[in-house]
């Protein structure tokens, strides 16, 4: 069985993000799939609370949200690297423009193209989400606006691949890569008939193409019972705190993402730097575990 658990599903945009990224590596894994919408009872057993996915899974490590998972696999298999330039800031910099800026494009483009097609049951679970309505019929009348976002924002990546280089950093892919493809993917899977407002921009649609032919890695499946089962029966690895938090080691904290999802995890403070912060918990399902989370995007309450 291989050691990396995703706890993903198929149709998710930002686990689609994370898969390109093990195809780079040619890393074989597991998906434990997961509902679309709550609830995850097997999923919130294993992060204390939160329901975003994706989450990787190493034995009774829990790694939450897509931009800590690429560094954990970079830092635990480090060839092939996600960073061929050696452009690791900026790397993990471009993903904040493609997780926000370009993701909120895709998604009004996408559900406001769907309107009314769109299950009541993934409307009410997306509202509880983000603590706002989601409501595809107002979406609508952002569409133009978001459609030009887009178009502007693909532009980007037609002036990086000017030049003729295959990838957006040169001959090899890397985490810049499947910053930018994964929207696109998203649009042209969720809602294809919008794809046309990228098809026909320079050099983007033959990039597509080669990120797409990378694969994602050795695909296997396990249950998420069994899931649950190996965290229960595995020791999570041991971490350090970083000096700043010294005062913080082991005593409880929450961590809570400060954009939308803000299920707040509670738990020991037991590693941190400048990139993660990890807290230690019990669950009579997952037994002891560690949940990682990301600086950026996360905020940590004592």
């Amino acid at each position: 069985m291989p050691d990396i658990l995703f706890h993903q599903y198929d149709s998710s945009p930002f686990s689609e993000k994370v898969r390109v990224c093990l195809g780079i590596k040619k890393l074989a894994w597991a998906a434990v799939d997961q509902p679309v919408i709550m609830p995850k009872p097997e999923l919130v057993a294993l992060t204390g609370g939160y329901r975003r996915i994706p989450v990787m899974q190493i034995g009774a490590d829990i790694y939450c949200d897509s931009q800590l998972i690429v560094r954990e696999l970079e830092r635990r298999f480090p060839e092939p690297t996600l960073f061929p330039q050696g452009d690791h800031g900026l790397a993990h910099a471009n993903a904040m423009w493609s997780d926000r800026a370009v993701f909120q494009a895709a998604v009004a483009i996408i559900f406001g193209g769907l309107g009314d097609k769109v299950p009541a049951a993934f409307i009410n679970d997306r509202a509880a989400l983000s603590g706002r309505p989601f409501n595809p019929a107002a979406m609508q009348a952002a569409v133009p606006h978001m459609e030009a976002q887009l178009r502007a924002h693909v532009a980007l990546l037609s002036d990086q691949l000017a030049d003729g280089r295959r990838f957006l950093t040169g001959d090899r892919a890397g985490l810049v890569d499947a910053n930018g493809y994964y929207n696109l993917w998203f649009i042209h899977s969720a809602f294809p008939t919008a794809a046309s407002l990228f098809e026909s921009i320079a050099h983007v649609p033959e990039w597509l193409e080669r990120v797409k032919a990378i694969g994602h890695g050795k695909r296997s499946a396990v249950s998420r019972e069994d899931a649950l089962d190996i965290a229960r029966t595995t020791e999570p690895m041991a971490g350090t705190v970083a000096p700043r938090d010294a005062e913080l080691e082991g005593k409880r904290v929450t961590v809570a993402a400060d954009d939308y999802g803000r299920d707040a995890v509670d738990g020991l403070l037991v590693g941190s730097s400048e990139h993660h912060v990890s807290i230690s918990r019990e669950d009579p399902q997952a037994g002891q575990v560690v949940v990682h989370f990301p600086r950026i995007g996360f905020s940590v309450q004592n």
